[in-house]
Protein backbone atom coordinates (compact mmCIF):
# COMPACT_ATOMS: atom_id res chain seq x y z
CA UNK A 1 0.00 0.00 0.00
CA UNK A 2 1.68 3.82 -1.14
CA UNK A 3 1.35 6.26 1.70
CA UNK A 4 2.57 9.94 1.68
CA UNK A 5 4.06 11.79 4.44
CA UNK A 6 2.13 14.82 4.97
CA UNK A 7 4.60 17.48 3.62
CA UNK A 8 4.26 14.85 -0.15
CA UNK A 9 0.56 14.55 -0.06
CA UNK A 10 0.52 18.27 0.12
CA UNK A 11 2.63 19.14 -2.82
CA UNK A 12 0.70 16.69 -4.45
CA UNK A 13 -2.83 18.51 -4.03
CA UNK A 14 -0.73 21.88 -4.77
CA UNK A 15 -1.61 22.82 -1.07
CA UNK A 16 0.90 23.79 2.03
CA UNK A 17 1.30 21.28 5.33
CA UNK A 18 -0.82 23.37 7.73
CA UNK A 19 -3.51 23.26 5.01
CA UNK A 20 -2.89 19.05 4.90
CA UNK A 21 -3.10 19.15 8.83
CA UNK A 22 -6.03 21.30 9.23
CA UNK A 23 -7.98 18.42 6.41
CA UNK A 24 -6.46 15.87 8.79
CA UNK A 25 -7.75 17.55 11.95
CA UNK A 26 -11.01 18.41 10.47
CA UNK A 27 -11.47 14.92 9.85
CA UNK A 28 -11.09 15.35 5.73
CA UNK A 29 -8.46 13.24 5.09
CA UNK A 30 -6.87 10.44 8.35
CA UNK A 31 -3.37 9.97 8.73
CA UNK A 32 -1.92 6.79 10.64
CA UNK A 33 1.23 6.68 12.85
CA UNK A 34 3.43 4.29 12.43
CA UNK A 35 7.21 3.70 13.22
CA UNK A 36 7.74 7.15 12.26
CA UNK A 37 6.61 10.17 10.55
CA UNK A 38 2.22 10.48 10.24
CA UNK A 39 1.22 9.12 6.89
CA UNK A 40 -1.78 9.27 4.22
CA UNK A 41 -3.34 6.14 2.58
CA UNK A 42 -2.40 6.74 -1.61
CA UNK A 43 -6.40 5.59 -2.42
CA UNK A 44 -7.55 7.85 0.13
CA UNK A 45 -5.47 10.99 -1.03
CA UNK A 46 -6.10 10.05 -5.14
CA UNK A 47 -10.14 9.60 -4.16
CA UNK A 48 -9.50 13.04 -2.39
CA UNK A 49 -7.40 14.61 -5.75
CA UNK A 50 -9.97 13.43 -8.12
CA UNK A 51 -13.27 14.86 -6.09
CA UNK A 52 -11.90 17.78 -5.44
CA UNK A 53 -10.30 18.77 -8.83
CA UNK A 54 -10.53 22.27 -9.45
CA UNK A 55 -13.24 22.27 -12.70
CA UNK A 56 -11.27 23.79 -14.93
CA UNK A 57 -12.98 26.63 -17.06
CA UNK A 58 -13.11 25.85 -20.54
CA UNK A 59 -13.43 29.38 -22.53
CA UNK A 60 -14.29 27.76 -25.89
CA UNK A 61 -17.55 25.85 -25.34
CA UNK A 62 -16.90 23.21 -27.29
CA UNK A 63 -17.72 20.02 -26.68
CA UNK A 64 -15.39 17.10 -27.31
CA UNK A 65 -15.03 13.46 -26.78
CA UNK A 66 -11.02 14.21 -25.56
CA UNK A 67 -10.92 14.37 -21.46
CA UNK A 68 -7.58 15.59 -21.29
CA UNK A 69 -7.92 19.22 -21.44
CA UNK A 70 -5.40 22.10 -20.11
CA UNK A 71 -6.43 25.64 -20.08
CA UNK A 72 -3.92 28.15 -19.69
CA UNK A 73 -1.63 30.91 -21.02
CA UNK A 74 0.60 30.36 -24.13
CA UNK A 75 3.91 31.58 -23.08
CA UNK A 76 6.57 31.14 -25.91
CA UNK A 77 5.60 30.36 -29.50
CA UNK A 78 8.62 29.56 -31.88
CA UNK A 79 7.86 29.91 -35.60
CA UNK A 80 9.31 29.53 -39.42
CA UNK A 81 7.50 29.19 -42.71
CA UNK A 82 5.74 25.88 -42.22
CA UNK A 83 6.39 24.65 -38.77
CA UNK A 84 5.24 26.20 -34.68
CA UNK A 85 6.12 25.46 -31.48
CA UNK A 86 4.14 26.97 -29.01
CA UNK A 87 4.21 26.40 -24.99
CA UNK A 88 1.82 26.72 -22.59
CA UNK A 89 1.70 26.59 -18.62
CA UNK A 90 -1.25 25.45 -18.06
CA UNK A 91 -1.51 25.52 -13.82
CA UNK A 92 1.54 23.89 -12.77
CA UNK A 93 1.76 22.17 -16.29
CA UNK A 94 4.01 23.04 -19.06
CA UNK A 95 2.44 22.03 -22.89
CA UNK A 96 4.27 21.92 -25.57
CA UNK A 97 2.45 21.60 -28.94
CA UNK A 98 4.08 21.06 -32.51
CA UNK A 99 1.74 23.11 -34.98
CA UNK A 100 1.75 24.60 -38.47
CA UNK A 101 2.72 28.11 -38.61
CA UNK A 102 -0.85 28.88 -40.78
CA UNK A 103 -2.41 27.45 -37.79
CA UNK A 104 -0.85 29.60 -35.11
CA UNK A 105 -1.73 32.56 -37.53
CA UNK A 106 -5.55 31.66 -38.40
CA UNK A 107 -5.74 30.86 -34.09
CA UNK A 108 -4.55 34.15 -33.71
CA UNK A 109 -2.11 32.31 -30.71
CA UNK A 110 0.25 34.92 -29.39
CA UNK A 111 2.33 34.93 -26.26
CA UNK A 112 0.23 35.86 -23.35
CA UNK A 113 -3.31 34.69 -25.28
CA UNK A 114 -5.74 32.36 -23.19
CA UNK A 115 -5.74 28.98 -24.91
CA UNK A 116 -6.88 25.23 -24.55
CA UNK A 117 -4.48 22.77 -24.82
CA UNK A 118 -6.50 19.36 -25.80
CA UNK A 119 -5.03 15.92 -25.82
CA UNK A 120 -6.19 12.79 -26.80
CA UNK A 121 -3.03 9.91 -27.17
CA UNK A 122 -3.37 6.60 -27.53
CA UNK A 123 -0.05 6.05 -26.32
CA UNK A 124 0.25 7.72 -22.65
CA UNK A 125 4.02 6.88 -20.74
CA UNK A 126 3.38 6.60 -17.31
CA UNK A 127 6.65 6.30 -14.70
CA UNK A 128 6.79 5.54 -10.80
CA UNK A 129 9.46 7.09 -8.81
CA UNK A 130 12.03 4.15 -7.60
CA UNK A 131 11.16 3.12 -3.69
CA UNK A 132 7.40 4.06 -4.52
CA UNK A 133 5.24 1.60 -5.47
Amino acid sequence: MTQFRISEAAQLLGVSDDTMRRWIDGGVLTARRGDGPAVIDGAELAAYARDHAPAENDPSGVGRSARNRFVGLVTAITMDTVMAQVEMQCGPHRVVSLMSSEAVRELDLQVGSLAVAVVKATTVIVETPRGKS
